[in-house]
Parts: C-alpha cells; structure tokens; sequence
C-alpha cells in the first residue's frame, strides 16, 4: 500500500467529502476516487459510505484510522530526519577533545551546534593526542580536537583554532619577581611539570630546545597526561609548568600564573580541529565550520 493512499484517505476522513479532500490536496475528484478503490481493493473493505451529505468512513475505516494517522505521522517523522541528515543537521558525532579545549571551545562550539543543528546527537570522549589520532584512523572519533603539530594517518583535513602564548604555573611560594614574572633561569632551576613526550613530542621538544638555545639546561621533575593532574603537581610543589595563557581562568589552591620574562623564545600551544576527509559532506565538515574558536599569534 502506497503512502498517497493513505493520505488520501486520512484527508476524505478529516474533510468528510471527496470534493473536499480533493481541494484540499490539490488533485482531481476522479484521481482521488481511484486510490481509495485501490486502498479497499488491497485491504477487502470498504471504507467509505457516500452519500449526498457526503463521505462517511465505514466501521472498518475507524478501526484503522489512528493506526494509519500514527504511521503517516512516523513516515513524515522518518522523512525529515532523513532530509536533515542529508542536510548536516542531524545524526550522532563523536568527538574526541584534549582537555585544553574544554574551557572555551568545547562551550562555545556546543552553543553553536545547537543553534544551527539541535538534532545532532553529541558523543564527547576526552583523550589524548595519540588516543584521539588512533581513534580518527579506526573510526571511533569523527573529528578531534587536538594539540597540533601532531601525526595522523589518513588523508584528514585539519583547521586550527587556537595559538596560544605560554604562561608559568608555579607553585604559590615559589620567589617570584618583583614585577610578578618569572624567567626562563627559574624554571629550568626549579625543574619542569610535563605532559610525557610521547603524549606531545614537538610541543616538549620545543619547550626544551627553547630553553636550552636561551642559555638554560632544563629538566623534567614530574611528568603528568593531563592538565588538572600537572597542576596538583606543581601545587604539590613538584616543579613548575608551561601552559597555555587561558589556563588562568582556573582557580587551583597552591598554583599561581605569571608571565615569562623571556618567554618569547618558548612554542606557542596549538589547538586544531582535525577530521577524516570524505568525498561527501559529514557532520565533522559542519562541525569543522562552526565558530570553535580564534587563531591568534
């Protein structure tokens, strides 16, 4: 049985007459006439008693009614979430994010995706960069929010959103200056907090080759995967940490933030967004084009 049928008959229903229904749906009374003798054909009832007054629906046609209602209804339901999937508007999207980039990306792409796609079903996975690169290749992710430059295999499109300068996290007694900033002598005496190397290679090695080209053999006093944990433990005294600037906007007991005298010779932190490249257009493509975030020097 055709969906037209069923409309047509549901119209005949809501409007008690053919010529009604007919107007209504904007085809000829003898048109209409046919797909409801297809309809009691295919069924083996009749559905409608006319008359002058009209066309009134059989018993057996109000058995039937809500059934057909509520399979129209989930035919046009099916329909658009069809039509916006097509359209980028709907469906599932995991997101795999570091956690530098749930402070101020993550918050404002969510408050976008919802404006422009509040159909989209949001999976959010934190990870690290080798978590999430693995993940884009397996197809576990569809797009990620990582520290950049980073390796990942694939043909991937990549956007970045963030250049960040780098501040220290030292600990609230740490000596620091007069004019509240540190030098690059103080954390390469006091000793660094790190992500592991294997975690972001190019982002330490930079740090480190930094520092070393400024005249100061660094060390690293404590390694930690994730930014709360290299906080507690520069808190706990452990050494001193570079971080990107928007990690002031964290209040942590026992940490302070100060600007590095010479820190122009440091890396800046990279955030991108980094997603496989489809020859049809994905919810990452859409997601890609939102307002994540401002690149800035």
């Amino acid at each position: 049985m055709e969906t037209r049928h069923l409309r047509h008959f549901l119209a005949v229903v809501d409007h008690g007459s053919l010529s009604g229904a007919s107007d209504w749906l904007g085809i000829a009374q003898p048109a209409l006439s046919t797909s409801l003798a297809r309809m009691e054909k295919e069924l083996g009832v009749r559905l409608f008693e006319r008359s002058r007054r009209g066309a009134a629906p059989t018993p057996a046609a109000l058995a039937i009614l809500e059934d057909v209602r509520t399979s129209v209804a989930r035919i046009d339901a099916a329909a658009r979430r069809a039509q916006d999937i097509a359209r980028g508007c709907a469906g599932q999207l995991t997101i795999g994010l570091v956690s530098s980039a749930l402070f101020d990306t993550l918050p404002r792409a969510l408050r976008e995706l919802r404006r422009r796609a509040p159909g989209v079903r949001v999976v959010l996975r934190e990870m690290s960069n080798a978590e999430q690169a693995e993940a884009l290749q397996t197809g576990a992710i569809d797009i990620g929010l990582m520290h950049t430059p980073v390796a990942v295999g694939g043909k991937m499109r990549e956007r970045q959103l963030l250049r960040d300068r780098l501040v220290a996290a030292v600990p609230d007694d740490f000596a620091v200056e007069a004019d509240g900033k540190v030098s690059l002598a103080q954390i390469a005496a006091a000793g660094l907090v790190m992500f592991p190397q294997c975690q972001l290679p190019t982002f330490c090695v930079g740090i480190l080759d930094a520092m070393r080209k400024a005249g100061h053999e660094p060390f690293v006093a404590q390694e930690a995967n994730r930014t709360l944990t290299v906080l507690s433990c520069v808190a706990g005294g452990c050494g001193v940490a570079l971080l990107p600037s928007w990690i002031r906007s964290m209040n942590l007991h026992g940490v302070r933030f100060c600007e590095v005298r010479d820190g122009e010779v440091l890396p800046t932190f990279d955030l991108s967004a980094i997603w496989p490249a489809r020859s049809v257009p994905t919810l990452a493509d859409m997601f890609a084009s939102l307002d994540l975030g401002t690149a800035a020097g």
